[in-house]
């Protein structure tokens, strides 16, 4: 025993205040919201836009560039990202929503060219047809979110008052109504860009910004 003790008191110590130093720090974890939200914010600022007014109102398609190959592109990016993961709801609702930017693009595409055989009288009942199928999935989504920070709850709320706005002024030819859905789709865009910076500040190794707590429990 007292070779073993001898031996054992010959080996050098490292203090433990330098073995934590010496270990590195952990990387923060990959998070498809970097691209998701960033690509459904830029499609919702285009769209809000259009619908103020901000172009003329025969200019329906000036949005359609940004939404196809930004929005709708980079949504299915983040949904292989997020799915890749393991991240199923992430990968879920960025799908959803590739498919809502995506659609909306054909249909307005669809409409302009005459490509799906719709007459004139038809258009705007073939936008309602549109909007009303949304409400129903959006209106899913919000309340699927409510055990998750309200902020999230918030957003998909937002969508769906914007898409009742923008139902309204289609079926009703209301300007108004339809620069009222303008407005609450850049509020909602908004609220996507403070979910992106708590997204940018946990990736860049800070802390998240406060998200509020779910609705229910």
């Amino acid at each position: 025993m007292t070779t073993l003790d001898a031996s054992a008191e010959s080996i050098p110590r490292v203090p433990a205040q330098h073995t934590a130093e010496a270990a590195p720090e952990a990387a923060p974890a990959a998070d498809p919201m970097m691209v998701g939200l960033p690509s459904f914010v830029v499609g919702s600022v285009a769209l809000g836009l259009v619908l103020i007014g901000y172009v003329p109102a025969a200019a329906v398609g000036a949005s359609l560039a940004i939404i196809i190959a930004a929005t709708g592109i980079g949504l299915l990016v983040a949904t292989i990202w997020a799915a890749a993961l393991g991240q199923s709801a992430v990968a879920g609702v960025f799908a959803i929503f590739a498919g809502f930017w995506l659609s909306y693009a054909l249909l307005v595409l669809g409409l302009t060219h005459v490509w799906f055989a719709i007459a004139v009288e038809a258009a705007i009942h073939t936008q309602g047809v549109f909007l009303i199928s949304w409400l129903v999935i959006v209106g899913m989504l919000t309340l699927a979110t409510l055990r998750l920070p309200v902020a999230y709850t918030a957003l998909f709320a937002l969508i769906e008052v914007a898409l009742a706005l923008v139902l309204a002024g289609t079926l009703n030819g209301s300007a108004d109504l339809l620069m009222a859905g303008g407005i609450v789709v850049l509020v909602f865009a908004a609220v996507g860009v403070y979910l992106f910076f708590s997204s940018a500040s946990t990736a860049t190794g800070g802390k998240a910004l406060p998200l509020g707590p779910p609705l229910v429990h």
